[in-house]
């Protein structure tokens, strides 16, 4: 069972400024420039984030470029956007966020049979120590790696 995905951006700085620990699929309210823009894959999630607010989830910050045959019908880049999710999702999500440290952060705009998804985080953040320690696991493993080809 293969489903259509096409991946318009990704957070690439999400895991590696923050610890992901539960993942949500998430519909996205859209005008039709934004829909768009999208297709065209001109997003941007650095520096974006969710918070949740009278029981709905918004996306903060998101830059979705304008349509450029979108004339006076045009969207503003940095609006706030409306994520639709279930209520117990959203409820769930709001006990989480109230913990310290805890943020939702969204990793990857696509589209899921023709519909604009997005996928938020649940966040906590690294410390300067947590990202040398991903750094060093890292090129440990990319160490490991090289000298297991070499010995074939």
């Amino acid at each position: 069972m293969t489903e259509n995905i096409k991946i318009v951006c990704t957070n690439k700085k999400a895991g590696q400024n923050y610890f992901l620990e539960e993942r949500f699929e998430a519909g996205l309210v859209l005008v039709g420039t934004e829909v768009k823009s999208l297709r065209g894959g001109h997003a941007n999630l650095n520096d974006s984030y969710a918070l949740v607010k009278e029981d709905a989830v918004y996306l903060l910050n998101c830059h979705i470029s304008p349509y450029e045959a979108g004339n006076r019908f045009n969207h503003e880049p940095l609006r706030t956007r409306k994520l639709l999710l279930h209520k117990q999702e959203i409820s769930k999500l709001w006990g989480k966020t109230q913990t310290k440290g805890y943020s939702l952060i969204p990793t990857k705009i696509y589209f899921l049979k023709g519909r604009a998804k997005i996928e938020i985080a649940l966040a906590k953040g690294k410390t300067k120590g947590d990202k040398r320690e991903t750094i060093r696991r890292r090129e440990l493993d990319r160490e490991a790696a090289r000298a297991m080809r070499s010995r074939r």
